[in-house]
């Protein structure tokens, strides 16, 4: 899996809009297949109009470290859970909580090439992740 550092970095290297697409569907084939029995409908993902699943670990603490894993069956948007894994997973609660990935997705001019239905996906994949840190820093 590449770092949010090196997915960031390549962007800037591709101008053309074909080319940054091409490479979000290649992350989405790095991504590793979420197993069979986590694709519940307590890990799916509401608001998005592809199926979107995520799973979330977290490792105690005052500040538990939160790690994520994700899916999704269309491969644009397996390419956007990997950037989403790659901003959030292995972070503190309260990073996460405190990072809008959205920010990034702008930096890097994706969200401006979305269709709005992936875009709502996208912004319903970071809440849901956002809102499990804060509620997990609370428990901690």
């Amino acid at each position: 899996m590449a770092s949010l550092e090196q997915i960031i970095d390549d962007f800037a290297f591709l101008d053309d809009w074909e080319d940054r697409y091409r490479y979000v569907i290649e992350l989405g084939k790095q991504l590793p297949d979420l197993a069979d029995d986590k694709k519940t409908a307590e890990n799916k993902v509401q608001g998005c109009a592809s199926q979107v699943w995520l799973v979330s670990h977290v490792e105690g603490g005052d500040d538990p470290v939160m790690t994520f894993e994700g899916d999704s069956d269309a491969h644009i948007v397996r390419g956007l859970v990997a950037i989403v894994l790659a901003t959030y997973s292995g972070k503190t609660a309260s990073e996460i909580a405190e990072t809008d990935a959205i920010e990034i997705f702008d930096r890097i001019g994706l969200v401006e090439h979305l269709s709005s239905q992936r875009a709502n996906g996208l912004r319903s994949m970071i809440k849901r992740i956002r809102e499990e840190a804060i509620r997990t820093k609370a428990a901690a």
